[in-house]
This record gives structure tokens, sequence and C-alpha cells, in this order.
């Protein structure tokens, strides 16, 4: 087997070296920083524009990957209407200095979240709203993370942790360093996991409370927000089944942000200690609200019960039924890219390539910048062997959707099949670090690495891909070239 030269290996105890001292010299050097709300002292290793940073990289793939997915929802009226909401919550919050943007997230997922820059909630819970004051305590719980830091104070504990594992995969690694972006990638990620402790979750109903009373709504529309969270919740999981993929998110939902009497009963001692405020109004802005949303609730109905259910067929493999309930969703409302991108899907895994042409086209056709869409059309191109054109879909499709992992598969296919391997390796390996089991990657990275004359990776590569799938054509062919490589190495 390839060893490691001395110098390489003095080269690697350096790298080492200088991450410790790195970590070092970020815990004396940050500090302590005060936290804008409670005017405490915190562990603070990110910045303010550092925050601000991370959450426009991160957003991309929140938006498209995150608790169900979808890209935006797209309503020009309904998200200038609800923005002018944002933007006053965001005028009496606690950092009106940062930047802020909003988004309906297409998702039939209940569900709402936010980052530096960026406040999102997601058409299915947005659906289930009955005013302006629900949807502005909700959109203010979750900017109240914000202003607390509780997002930026995650994201110092991440660093921490993603700076060991750094010094670890450094030390395992031959002489060259991870890609930058994909570390970034990786921190990235890990914010998709960050659960926020009990106390912050209380901390942020109560600047969602005291927001919403800063524009004169009735802080009592909080607990019906609360409630209904819940119901439709438990509606969606009864829709799809607590078992499915759909229902499993749910129940993650449900399980970092319970909703019980006891959450109820801290809301209203949240409003009893609340300092003096006036309601304008009624104190609900109910009646424009329901006009303005009356659109997307109903196209939420067709979501719920037609296309919701279709990815839920697609994915089990009952591919007519799948159709079925999509030529529904189409005939109920033909405005909708993602109906059309699913009976590109359906007709791409029936080989259908012309169907699945016209199929994803007519997606595009009403949202260019639908990164599924993207994606199928590159995945399409590549089985029809049309690799250039390919990539171009590919490529597009990873700047709208960094951390699509399928997408970084296809284009390093793309380029494998284009005989330019050293191109493939960083999009192939990006792939294989999130699905290590796939029956093929690790010996296909192999053979890219064994061409650019890297035996020390073809050889870790053909060794993982034994281990994975010894017996399929890939595997044997790995289990060859290793027994070549290991005595090339003698």
């Amino acid at each position: 087997m390839y060893q490691l030269e001395p110098r390489e290996l003095s080269f690697m105890k350096k790298i080492i070296i200088y991450a410790v001292l790195f970590l070092v010299v970020l815990l004396f050097s940050a500090g302590c920083a005060v936290n804008p709300v409670t005017g405490k002292s915190q562990l603070m290793l990110v910045s303010e524009d550092q925050e601000v940073t991370m959450g426009k990289e991160f957003y991309p793939s929140a938006l498209w990957g995150d608790m169900g997915g979808g890209g935006e929802y797209r309503d020009d009226r309904l998200r200038s209407y609800l923005k002018d909401i944002i933007l006053r919550i965001h005028s009496v919050s606690h950092r009106p200095n940062l930047p802020i943007d909003f988004a309906i997230q297409n998702s039939s997922i209940p569900n709402a979240w936010a980052i530096p820059g960026h406040v999102t909630i997601t058409r299915g819970l947005l659906a289930a709203l009955d005013n302006e004051a629900e949807f502005a305590f909700v959109m203010g719980h979750e900017m109240g993370h914000v202003s607390a830091r509780h997002s930026a104070s995650q994201m110092s504990y991440g660093m921490l942790q993603q700076i060991g594992l750094g010094v670890a995969g450094i030390a395992l690694s031959n002489s060259s360093l991870a890609d930058p972006a994909l570390t970034l990638g990786n921190i990235g990620g890990s914010l998709l996991l960050l659960k926020y402790s009990r106390d912050d979750e209380l901390e942020a109903d109560r600047l969602g409370v005291l927001y919403m009373t800063r524009l004169g709504y009735d802080p009592q529309y909080a607990v019906m927000a609360h409630n209904n969270l819940e119901k439709v919740a438990q509606d969606y999981q009864r829709l799809m089944g607590k078992d499915s993929q759909q229902g499993g998110v749910v129940s993650d939902l449900l399980s970092t942000h319970p909703r019980t009497s006891i959450r109820i009963d801290e809301i209203q001692q949240l409003i009893r200690n609340l300092p003096p405020y006036s309601i304008v109004g009624n104190g609900a802005g109910g009646e424009r609200f329901m006009s303005m949303s009356a659109q997307l609730r109903k196209i939420n109905q067709v979501y719920l019960h037609n296309y919701d259910k279709a990815v839920k067929a697609f994915g089990e493999d009952k591919l007519e039924e799948a159709d079925s309930l999509i030529s529904k969703a189409i005939s109920a409302d033909a405005g909708q890219a993602p109906f059309h991108n699913l009976k590109g899907y359906i007709a791409l895994k029936n080989k259908d390539y012309t169907g699945a042409d016209q199929h994803f086209k007519s997606a595009l056709n009403r949202d260019p910048n639908y990164e599924p869409a993207i994606h199928g059309m590159g995945a399409l191109l590549y089985y029809k062997q049309s690799y250039p054109d390919s990539t171009d879909y590919l490529k597009k499709a990873l700047t709208l959707f960094p951390q699509d992992a399928s997408a970084h598969y296809f284009l390093g296919m793309d380029y494998f099949r284009m005989a330019s391997y050293k191109n493939a390796i960083p999009y192939l390996k990006a792939y294989a670090d999130v699905q290590p089991k796939h029956p093929e990657v690790h010996g296909v990275l192999g053979i890219c690495y064994e061409s650019i004359d890297d035996r020390q990776s073809a050889y870790n590569e053909y060794l993982a891909q034994v281990k994975v799938a010894p017996s399929n054509d890939m595997g044997r062919y790995a289990q060859s070239r290793l027994g070549v490589l290991g005595s090339l190495s003698k």
C-alpha cells in the first residue's frame, strides 16, 4: 500500500499545531459578547457581520432542503403584504439594524424559521393562521431567536465542534486539505440540526409577544397561534401518516417546539408581565389577512390532498398512483411548477425521456428558477449522454441549492464520462460524504484518483468500494485494482 512520505507527515503535524493554536486564539480573542436582549455576556465566536454572511450562505440550502424544502411559493401580492408586516416587526425588534428579507416557503409542513437576514414561513403554516396578529406572533418568535443571538450562539458552539473535527480530518487525510467550500457546507448543514433550548424557546415566545403588542396586536392571539400550529401539525401527520418521511419530520418539529398546555400557561404568564400596551382596532387584522391569503389557502388544499400524496406514492415506487394524483393537481391549478416537475420525474423514472423533457420545461416555463426542474433537466441530459449540456443545468442547480447532493453526483458523473477526472472528484466526493453506501461512487472515485496518479486516494476509495459493495461489477474491479496498487507500493 502507498505510504505517506516523511515530509508529508511533517506537514500534517504542522497543520494540526496551527489548527490548535487557531482554536486557542479564537477562544481568547473572541471572549464574551453582550446579548442585545438580555444585556448579559455570552460566548460568541461569530461577529455580527459574520452572522449575516453565514445566514446569506446558508439560506438557499435551508429554503430548498430544510423541513420539506420546496423553494419559494410565488405570490408577489401576498408576499408584499406580509413583508410589510415583517418590516414593522423588525423596526420594533432589538436588532433593527440587521438586513431582513421574507419568503413563503413552498412546503405543506407547518413550520417557520429565521436566520440572520432572513425570515420564512411555510405555505402549510400560513394557511392555518387566521389573522395578522397570529402571523405577527409566529414571525416575532422566529425573529426573536435572531434578536437574542440564539442562532449566533449555536453557530459559535458549532464552530468549536467543527474545528475539532477539522483537525481530526486533516490528520486522517493525505497532504491535500479539504475543500473549504465543502467545509463551509458541512457547518451550514449542521445548522439544520440545531435545537434551541427550552429557555431559548421561552425567550423567543416572550419577544414574539412583546413585538406584536408594540404594533398594536392583541397578545391573546399568541395563544391561538400556538393552538393552530399544534392542530395543523397533527392534521398533517394524520394525512401523511406518522411513519412517513413527511410525518416523521413533523414529529421532530413538534418535539423541538412543544405546544403543550404548560407552554400555553407560560404564554399567559408572559402576557400578564408585559409593559403597558394599547391595542389598535380589534387587535387581530383578520379580514384583510383572510382576503389576501385566500388563494394560498385554496391551493394549499390541492398540495395536501394531491401533490403531497403523489410525492409519497412516488417515493414508494407507486408510479401509476403518483401520476394519477399529480394529474388531478395539474387539473386544479396548472400554474404550479412543482406539479409539472413531479410529472417530469415520474416520466424520467419510467424512462420516458420525451415526456420528461416536456414536463420539466413546463415547470421551468412557470418558474425559471425552480431548482428541482433544473436539476431534473440535468439528470435527463446525463441519461441521454448529452454531458456538456447536462453540466450547464447542474451547475445552475447548485448555484440555487449548493447542498443538493444528487446534483453533485450527476455533475461529477458528467465529468467522469467526459474523462475530466480532476473536475469530477470534488463533486463525487461531496456526494460520497453524504451517501457513503452508494454501490458505485467509491469505485468511480478510485478510477478518477488513479487517473490523476493519486494512488493513496485511489487505494482508499477502492477499499471503501469493496467494503460497501464487493459483489457488483464495480466492487470486483475495485478488488482487482487494490491488488495492483498494493503491489506497486512494495
